[in-house]
């Protein structure tokens, strides 16, 4: 046996009850993974939709590389990203802030983009004492639940998906009016808009998830407005009903890696009068078909 297949072998996951997100160990990324364990990973990472790794007290520099090792980055949009390191922004929250938390609600990252992050890479630099959890869903379980019937009439739906309710210069972090540290970029380009299936095939598992969130997808093409809310409205609610979600608590240096193309979450707040700092990075996606 090859030394770097032993290091493989060495990596494991330890699924939650559902199946849905899982903790790998066995794996120290504070050093490159060889291809072997890089595969394993990824795997898992497949299986489960959402891992994460505990005790990696990475530098950015560790960060970049192993996001690297991940894909090629995806694009940052709207945000000032960390000074000196154009694909990671700092989530810093500092004690005093009351602007709104950065990420309180139910989205899929970036889904605006014609190709969204494939993966969201997030690492815990500080972490505060309560609150502060990611509450994530399962887009493979939704679709599934949903009846046949249900499912042949979204067929062949195209969702519009655009950045203008939160990063628009008319949306809530241009106008809420209070200070926060991480620095939001409002634009008149968030009221792009793009097109894509409600129903996303994954590109390398193959599976259907049902891929519509409340925060950026705004109609349903072709469809007279009040008909897209009216089936938004209640697949919006459907994707996030408790028995698709898990709770995930946070730990110092703790890495959490969802894909984006199955997954999407929420930020959830508790924290005021305490400091939280999160880095995050993503990886290029393809177009969803």
């Amino acid at each position: 046996m090859s030394e770097a297949a032993s290091r493989a072998d060495t990596i494991r996951a330890v699924p939650n009850e559902s199946g849905f997100g899982a903790e790998i160990v066995g794996a120290d990324l504070t050093q490159p993974l060889d291809d072997a364990s890089l595969r394993r990973v990824r795997d898992i990472w497949l299986e489960h939709q959402v891992v994460w790794f505990r005790h990696q007290p990475l530098s950015v520099d560790d960060l970049e590389r192993f996001s690297l090792q991940w894909g090629e980055w995806g694009r940052v949009d709207f945000i000032e990203p960390m000074p000196g390191h154009p694909n990671v922004l700092e989530l810093r929250r500092e004690p005093d802030e009351t602007a709104s938390h950065f990420g309180g609600g139910w989205h899929s990252d970036y889904s605006f983009q014609e190709a969204p992050p494939a993966a969201t890479l997030l690492l815990s630099k500080e972490v505060p004492p309560v609150g502060g959890d990611t509450l994530f869903a399962d887009g493979y379980a939704a679709y599934d639940a949903l009846s046949d019937t249900m499912k042949r009439l979204i067929a062949p739906l195209r969702g519009i998906h655009s950045a203008a309710l939160p990063y628009s210069k008319e949306g809530f972090y241009a106008n809420e009016g209070k200070q926060r540290s991480l620095k939001i970029v409002p634009s008149d380009e968030a009221r792009r808009t793009r097109t894509h299936p409600v129903v996303r095939t994954h590109p390398e598992t193959r599976r259907k998830a049902l891929w519509v969130n409340p925060v950026y997808t705004v109609g349903i093409d072709g469809l007279h407005p009040d008909e897209a809310q009216a089936i938004l409205g209640y697949l919006t609610a459907h994707a996030i009903k408790p028995q698709f979600q898990y709770r995930h608590k946070w730990q110092a240096d703790m890495l959490v890696i969802w894909d984006n193309r199955c997954v999407q979450h929420f930020a959830d707040a508790g924290f005021d009068g305490y400091r939280r700092v999160m880095w995050r990075t993503t990886t290029a996606g393809t177009e969803p078909a």
